[in-house]
């Protein structure tokens, strides 16, 4: 992908696609291709991912799949397994951004559609393993021209065109003051890449927190209490991943060099912010 930037800005959710027109060969073979490749995200587990054609599942079956309620006219929709081990979610989400992405680079509309999908149908043709999940999945092909009431009244509701502020996601080294974009120096891109990212509800549940040696420690803001339900998947998770996408892609585009490792030393401890949960810290190659 080039010009990573103005893919992102380019990218949004389609929930109407163009039942007329369908992906072109070469185009699908490209999407495919990158579908295949080996994909592992920066907590180093792999996620398989495939490309389901509507088109070759029965009826009978398609009813079964159903979408959701609020896609139409989709024929592909891309699907994805993950072990369920910890940080497993956060490198479903890198990994499945950067397919987002890449269908964006190649003209087509997308829609993260994140829940619980074990016992779904779309499980069944992801065959999953007994360990595996489908965190997510999302359709792919061309939007229609015209949007439907539901889906204007879905961007409406989600304010899905609305970002936070700076000053309310990403903190200087005292943890507490907001990083002006200014401070940022050649990360400012970088972090503006993460702010535009897409989340679950548009809740942009990230926030970043500068350290003294340039470090970025990234948290997500309020930190849950108890277990989540059996079978439920912790979209915010997820929505960690995509933001750990955004900065590694951009940064990457810009010639800055570095990687995303986990601190145990951070997991346990409370920035002065509090209510956050440690995920990890990307740090720069010098």
């Amino acid at each position: 992908m080039q010009n990573i930037m103005e893919i992102i800005k380019k990218r949004e959710s389609i929930r109407t696609y163009d039942e007329k027109r369908p992906i072109e060969g070469d185009i699908l073979a490209q999407l495919e291709e990158k579908v295949q490749e080996k994909h592992v995200g920066p907590m180093n587990h792999q996620v398989r991912f495939r490309l389901l054609d509507m088109g070759k599942v029965s009826g009978q079956e398609l009813k079964k799949l159903g979408t959701y309620g609020v896609i139409k006219g989709a024929r592909f929709f891309l699907l994805g397994a993950v072990e369920e081990k910890e940080g497993s979610l956060e490198d479903y989400g890198y990994c499945m951004e950067k397919l987002v992405l890449e269908s964006t680079a190649l003209g087509l509309g997308t829609c993260w559609l994140s829940g619980t999908f074990r016992r779904s149908s779309f499980a069944k043709q992801m065959e999953l393993g007994p360990e595996e999940l489908l965190p997510a999945i999302t359709p792919v092909g061309y939007s229609a021209e015209r949007k439907r009431f539901v889906e204007r009244l879905f961007k409406a509701g989600t304010r899905s065109d609305k970002r936070k502020p700076w000053d309310k996601l990403f903190i200087g080294p005292d943890g507490l003051l907001p990083l002006p974009p200014e401070k940022a120096g050649k990360y400012q891109e970088v972090l503006e890449a993460v702010r535009l990212a897409p989340s679950t509800r548009n809740l942009q549940p990230w926030r970043i927190i500068r350290d003294e040696d340039g470090d970025f420690h990234l948290y997500l803001k309020g930190k849950r209490e108890g277990k989540r339900p059996e079978g439920r998947v912790d979209s915010q998770k997820i929505d960690m991943g995509i933001a750990m996408c955004h900065f590694d892609l951009v940064a990457e585009e810009k010639g800055i060099e570095g990687n995303w490792h986990r601190i145990e030393a951070l997991k346990d401890s409370e920035p002065p912010l509090g209510n956050l949960e440690y995920i990890s810290t990307w740090k720069e190659r010098v």
